[in-house]
């Protein structure tokens, strides 16, 4: 049985799962959407009530009956390095792709269409109230006097994107960012614009979670920070990233959140405040993790191969994480 990895060529936190499967011996095939019709190749075939399909990547051809598990991690748009890409043919190849393994048996990690929905962060936050976990206040909207309102209510405002990413070549992160107190908000008419009350923070939270298991890391706050400094992304790094404890409580709403996502993976971001109240932030269905398994030594790459071998090597990955972890 296969595990099947969607990702691009580039991405150096799928190495890191790839290198732990090779090790254990479970097989991997490694599969950008982007290169089909060049160098990758699909058939399904649906005679007699029977479904067969099959993959050929780097000539190495391989059944879609026995995948064991596909872990969508960072894909390209399907068939864009084409020999003559178009929208049309995108769409065809995207259909046929992920109609077909959408057949299978496998695991996802994350399904399709359960990532889709993830990504919207509007029902993140009500999925994240629904579930038990403290959301700051925030406000979405378009209508200028809407956003004056809110900031009279909550004068420490910041603002982000509703979307993540801006959609350039390549994409580029976009900032979360103090709201100005004279800020008057005409602009606010011209997109949908952000705004969440500021949390005053001692620490930032990634909370890494695989299947059942979470793996927890803390970054203290520079007391002498910048009030500009909120986004820990792009704020001067001081302290590496620790080992932390999940609260009870906080763990108990994180597995609500997964199960009514549908979702085995997340990177969920929380601001720590001074009374030690985890806010949630977001919750990223691809985030990395590689930064944080560098700083902390946890076995986040063991456990989530263990969790795509999904069979006695899961185990064995698991304890050679935890063995790495420790030395």
């Amino acid at each position: 049985m296969t595990v099947l990895i969607l990702t691009s060529e580039e991405d150096v936190t799928a190495d890191m799962v790839v290198l732990r499967l090779a090790d254990a011996g479970v097989p991997v095939v490694r599969l950008d959407p982007a290169d089909l019709t060049n160098g990758v190749a699909l058939s399904g075939e649906y005679v007699q009530g029977a479904c067969r399909g099959h993959l050929s990547v780097g000539g190495r051809l391989v059944s879609m009956n026995g995948l064991r598990s596909i872990w969508v991690r960072r894909p390209g748009e399907a068939a864009v390095r084409a020999a003559q890409p178009s929208a049309w043919l995108t769409e065809e190849s995207s259909q046929a792709l992920y109609g077909m393994l959408r057949c299978t048996d496998a695991r996802w990690m994350n399904h399709p269409d359960a990532a889709r929905r993830a990504r919207h962060k509007p029902w993140q936050l009500r999925l994240a109230q629904n579930s038990g976990l403290a959301v700051p206040a925030t406000l979405i909207t378009t209508f200028p006097q809407a956003a004056r309102e809110f900031a009279e209510r909550f004068p420490e405002l910041v603002v982000k994107p509703v979307s993540g990413a801006h959609p350039q070549e390549p994409p580029r992160a976009v900032p979360t960012s103090r709201v100005a107190p004279d800020t008057d908000f005409a602009a606010v008419a011209y997109g949908p614009t952000l705004l969440q009350r500021r949390v005053s923070k001692r620490a930032d939270i990634r909370l890494t979670v695989v299947g059942e298991r979470l793996l927890a890391a803390r970054k203290p706050t520079d007391p002498d920070a910048h009030p500009d400094d909120v986004d820990v992304r792009f704020a001067p790094s001081v302290s590496p990233w620790l080992p932390a404890e999940v609260p009870p409580r906080v763990a108990e709403a994180v597995h609500r959140y997964m199960q009514g996502a549908e979702l085995s993976y997340g990177a969920f971001d929380f601001a720590e405040d001074t009374d030690g109240i985890w806010w949630f932030l977001e919750c990223n269905q691809s985030g990395q993790f590689g930064f944080v398994e560098m700083d902390t030594g946890q076995p986040i790459a063991g456990t989530i191969a263990g969790w795509l071998a999904g069979d006695g090597s899961a185990a064995q990955l698991y304890l050679d994480g935890e063995r790495n972890a420790a030395s």
